[in-house]
């Protein structure tokens, strides 16, 4: 008989383009071995040139998918994608305090605070930038925000080592266990450099830089595949440096798809399956 794998939830918007949000994280999560689960949070209109709009699902819909999936199936690991209004953003917490799921709880819990374009540009509001901060952050396990949304979300802009250490301090203070800010922004770094910490330990996750235009839905590949470590039982030093070698050979098997920013792949994994 097969055994049933771990499972793991996402909560995002969809990309119509296939290459972020739950598409992306559905398709980390297989690539990783482990069942996922979804509450949709707005269904985008976008392809490879950028989002041309969203739409909404009702936050009663919101709730009601996690609750549906927790309560039948059970969570292992949950993250967070886009998460569109600071209604929605309450609602989650509130209802993932229901369910146990958070930094309090067995279950861990990822927030990937989608804030930024690709370009840097804000894409929430004030008032769900503060929900993040407030309700959110205080109940993640890690935070996985990029530099844009460290720079929104915080108000430090990175520029180098010590900045970057300013702003995991920052972060830290909103609440949350783990604070992993990624480096992959800093264009003029000769390498890829993430730094995690809990406030006591710090650890600087060194990568290759690699040359390719096409690195849509990076953010949410790493954050799923994290999700993914962590709903098999890693602990978190551990998830993180898993997600970092699956997410670079991710960029390295990167391909061109439409006129703009194709998406980072995880196909690799079908062909090399350990």
């Amino acid at each position: 008989m097969t055994s049933t794998p771990r499972t793991a939830l996402t909560i995002a918007g969809s990309d119509s383009g296939g290459g972020a949000g739950v598409q992306a994280d559905l398709r980390t999560f297989f690539a990783n071995g482990v069942h996922g689960l979804v509450a949709l949070t707005a269904v985008t209109v976008q392809n490879s040139l950028g989002v041309q709009g969203f739409s909404e699902i009702p936050v009663d819909v919101v709730t009601a998918q996690i609750k549906a999936v927790a309560e039948d199936m059970g969570v292992n690991a949950a993250k967070t994608g886009m998460l569109a209004t600071a209604e929605i953003i309450q609602a989650v917490a509130k209802t993932l305090d229901e369910v146990h799921i958070g930094r309090t709880t067995d279950t861990p819990f990822v927030v990937d605070p989608v804030a930024a374009s690709m370009t840097g540009h804000a894409l929430l509001r004030e008032e769900a930038l503060e929900a993040i901060r407030t309700e959110l952050f205080p109940r993640a396990t890690l935070v996985t925000p990029n530099l844009d949304e460290v720079r929104l979300l915080t108000g430090v802009t990175v520029t180098d080592a010590t900045s970057q250490r300013a702003a995991a301090e920052a972060l830290l203070e909103f609440g949350s266990q783990w604070v992993l800010v990624k480096g992959g922004h800093l264009y003029d770094a000769a390498d890829c450099v993430d730094l995690l910490t809990d406030g006591s330990t710090v650890l600087e996750l060194s990568g290759p830089r690699i040359d390719t235009e096409n690195t849509h839905g990076g953010g949410d590949t790493m954050a799923s595949a994290i999700t993914s470590s962590l709903a098999k039982g890693a602990d978190v030093p551990t998830a993180v440096a898993e997600a970092k070698r699956f997410i670079e050979r991710c960029v390295q098997e990167a391909y061109p798809l439409g006129a703009g920013v194709g998406p980072v792949s995880p196909f690799w994994r079908l062909a090399n399956p350990q």
